[in-house]
């Protein structure tokens, strides 16, 4: 499981996310509190913490005794921490290495305090040299259900973020963004 957590790391990195430390200032216990705004404190309290250190790989932080990762903020634009269960773990470890993701394991996650996207619609697209992300709201999400419903939005790069919507719909990294304010 750690050497895909590295993966991960190194995925993020290459999707349009900055591969260095959150910050030469950042404490562990900023970065754990940081890790953990990205779910309920009844999740988030017993998840494994990591955040990537100055050199891009993940570090964990804290042992965690349920079966969520919660990850630091990276450095690029917007506040992007996730919680995400063993899974969605494995669904974004697919995503990372361009792979097919996991049939038969739905994955649950939490981005609770936001987040920022390249592309609705691409799910390797990288940052935009100078640009701005499209930012989202909280919200949580599921990966890799065994059929995305038909009457969920399949709305293009545009989303109504104030509304559940399917994000690289059509892709084999769909999955659900439902928002939570």
């Amino acid at each position: 499981m750690r050497l895909w957590m590295i993966s991960l790391a190194a995925g993020l990195s290459g999707l349009g996310l900055a591969a260095t430390a959150l910050s030469a200032d950042m404490s562990d216990e900023e970065l754990i509190k940081n890790a953990m705004s990205a779910a309920p404190e009844a999740v988030a309290r017993d998840a494994t913490i990591m955040a990537m250190d100055a050199d891009g790989k993940m570090r964990t932080l804290k042992e965690g005794t349920n079966n969520f990762t919660c990850i630091a903020d990276d450095p690029g634009p917007g506040n992007n921490p996730m919680c995400l269960d063993k899974n969605a773990m494995e669904w974004a470890a697919a995503w990372m290495n361009k792979t097919e993701p996991p049939k038969g394991k739905v994955g649950f996650g939490y981005m609770l305090a936001g987040g920022a996207t390249p592309s609705n619609v691409d799910p390797f697209a990288a940052a935009p040299e100078g640009g701005e992300l499209a930012q989202e709201p909280p919200h949580v999400m599921i990966f890799s259900l065994p059929e995305i419903p038909a009457d969920y939005p399949q709305p293009g790069e545009n989303p109504d973020r104030s509304k559940p919507w399917v994000m690289w719909a059509g892709t084999p990294y769909q999955h659900l963004m439902i928002p939570v304010e």
